[in-house]
């Protein structure tokens, strides 16, 4: 299993800097933020985990300048279910989970952490599966198919597919946590150590 700390990275955009994402996993919880480099938007999220690391929990925030929108969700009988509220009013949400119960909560890094390291528990090279992914600009969830692999026979070294025509190569440090991870739209996102923010 990951090891429980805190975890930051710097997001960038074709090379400028773009956002700030802060995590801290623990036996139990998430707590994670993403600000933008601006600091015109936010996002913030925390997730109760079961004892396999597995998000049975997830409540979740995105403000900008102009609204604020929050959402929760609740895994409960192979379903996720949530509620959504904002501008619009309040919406309901009802997906089935896939078989391994994966979630992919507004496009954290911990989360497709998480994910990675269930397939090499399992000890696989290569996974299909469901996934309740929530939109991190609406908070929508939908159950999406999603594929990774590892890239030339590495653990450390995966090649990820969230949806259908985009890609993310991804590298894990030897505890299974994301490095660095750039997808085929030219974002990157690298892991920052304590204390060298700029």
């Amino acid at each position: 299993m990951i090891p429980i700390g805190n975890y930051s990275y710097e997001i960038r955009l074709h090379g400028a800097l773009v956002a700030f994402e802060d995590s801290r996993l623990d036996a139990a919880a998430i707590v994670a933020s993403r600000r933008s480099a601006d600091g015109l938007s936010r996002h913030q999220v925390e997730a109760a985990l079961d004892a396999e690391q597995r998000v049975c929990r997830v409540t979740l925030s995105y403000s900008s300048s102009l609204f604020t929108r929050r959402a929760s969700y609740e895994a409960v009988e192979g379903n996720l279910r949530g509620r959504i509220s904002g501008l619009a009013g309040r919406n309901e949400i009802v997906i089935k989970l896939g078989r391994f119960r994966e979630v992919d909560a507004a496009g954290f890094l911990i989360f497709r952490a998480l994910i990675i390291d269930h397939v090499r528990v399992r000890g696989d090279e290569h996974w299909t599966g469901r996934v309740a992914v929530i939109d991190p600009n609406t908070l929508a969830a939908a159950s999406i198919k999603q594929n990774c692999a590892q890239r030339n026979s590495s653990e450390q070294s995966w090649i990820y597919e969230p949806r259908m025509g985009d890609t993310e190569h991804i590298e894990l440090d030897e505890a299974g946590q994301i490095v660095r991870r750039r997808d085929n739209r030219d974002i990157t996102a690298e892991r920052i150590i304590a204390g060298t923010r700029r």
